[in-house]
């Protein structure tokens, strides 16, 4: 069972103020995109950002928190997640076709809720 309250006790030590969350694979998708999705302790704030191969922007909810999110605030930023079209210059323009999957430790249960879900649309 999926424990969608667990949220990570911290990210960050002394020593890193960046993490990277969790890496998503969209096979799928035109080109197989891989996003990975990073922490930044920022000013007593946790800020989150989204990059990948092309340099694309992205909008993502929420983009900030002053605690780690729970995993189900972790999916919904995942699942709502969008290439942000008023910033898109020459990058290649990225389709997210599919449902990803996804590798985090410290969200260790995302990759099963990904995998279950994937099933549940007949993708694995």
């Amino acid at each position: 069972m999926i424990d969608f309250k667990f949220r990570p006790s911290h990210f960050f030590t002394e020593e890193t103020t960046s993490v990277q969350l969790v890496r998503l694979h969209y096979p799928e998708s035109t080109w197989g995109e891989q996003i990975s999705l990073y922490a930044h302790w920022v000013e007593g704030k946790i800020q989150y950002e989204a990059v990948d191969f092309y340099g694309n922007d992205y909008v993502i909810y929420p983009g900030s928190s002053w605690e780690p999110l729970n995993l189900e605030d972790m999916i919904y930023l995942i699942e709502g997640m969008q290439l942000n079209t008023d910033t898109h210059d020459s990058s290649m323009e990225l389709v997210l076709d599919g449902i990803p999957q996804a590798e985090s430790t410290y969200y260790p249960q995302l990759e099963q809720y990904f995998l279950e879900k994937r099933k549940n649309y007949g993708l694995d």
